[in-house]
C-alpha cells in the first residue's frame, strides 16, 4: 500500500510538472515567463523531496512493524493522503495560472490556489509524518505558519514573486527537515555507541 501511495504521489507531481511544461511552451520566453517557470518547477521540487526524504521509507517500515497494519495504512495511506495529493493538484493549477499571467497583482484566485496548495500539502505531509513518527515536524508547522503569513501580502504581490515566495517556503521546509533529520540520527547512533 505504501509503495502503490508513493507511486500515486510521483504521478501527481509528474502530472504537474508535464502541465507547467505544456503551458511553458504555449508562452514566449521572457524573463517572467522562464521565472514562472522555474518556480514552479522548483516548488514541485520541494514537494518531491519533502514526501520522499524518509517519509514514504519510515511509513513502510512501520506498517511492516505494525500489530494493526490495516488500521495504521488505511489512517496514513487513504485518509491522510488526499490532502497531499490535493495540495500538488491545487499547486499545479496555481503554477499555470502564473505561467500565464506573470506580472500585476494577483488576483484571489492566484492567491488561494498559490496559498492553499502548498499549505493542503504540509497540512497533510505533517499528519502522515505525525502517523508515521509519531512527532510533528517542526520545520512542517513553520512552513504553514509562513504560509498563513503570506497570505495577509499575497494580494500586494505579483503572480511571480507569490510563486517564488511559496517555492521558497517549501524548499526552506525541504531542507530543515532534512538537516533535522540528519542530525538527529546521528545523535541517536552516538548514543548507542556510547552506551
Amino acid at each position: 500500500m505504501a509503495e502503490r501511495c508513493a507511486g500515486f504521489i510521483i504521478i501527481a507531481l509528474g502530472e504537474s510538472i508535464v502541465v507547467i511544461g505544456a503551458t511553458f511552451a504555449e508562452l514566449p520566453w521572457t524573463l517572467e515567463t522562464v521565472g514562472a517557470f522555474m518556480s514552479a518547477f522548483i516548488g514541485s521540487l520541494a514537494m518531491w523531496w519533502i514526501y520522499f526524504h524518509k517519509g514514504a521509507e519510515a511509513g513502510t517500515e512501520l506498517i511492516s512493524r505494525s500489530s494493526e497494519p490495516g488500521r495504521l495504512a488505511r489512517l496514513a495511506y487513504t485518509y491522510l493522503h488526499m490532502p497531499i495529493v490535493a495540495g500538488i493538484i491545487v499547486s499545479a493549477v496555481a503554477d499555470e495560472l502564473v505561467l500565464k499571467h506573470p506580472g500585476g497583482h494577483s488576483s484571489p484566485g492566484t492567491v488561494l490556489s498559490a496559498i492553499g496548495g502548498p499549505l493542503l500539502f504540509l497540512v497533510g505531509t505533517i499528519l502522515f509524518k505525525h502517523t508515521i513518527r509519531g512527532f510533528l515536524q517542526l520545520s512542517h508547522g513553520v512552513g504553514i505558519i509562513a504560509l498563513g503569513i503570506l497570505a495577509w501580502f499575497a494580494g500586494g504581490l505579483s503572480p511571480l514573486w507569490l510563486s517564488i515566495a511559496t517555492a521558497a517556503i517549501m524548499i526552506i521546509v525541504a531542507a530543515w527537515e532534512s538537516i533535522s533529520l540528519r542530525s538527529g540520527a546521528s545523535e541517536s547512533r552516538s548514543e548507542a555507541s556510547s552506551a
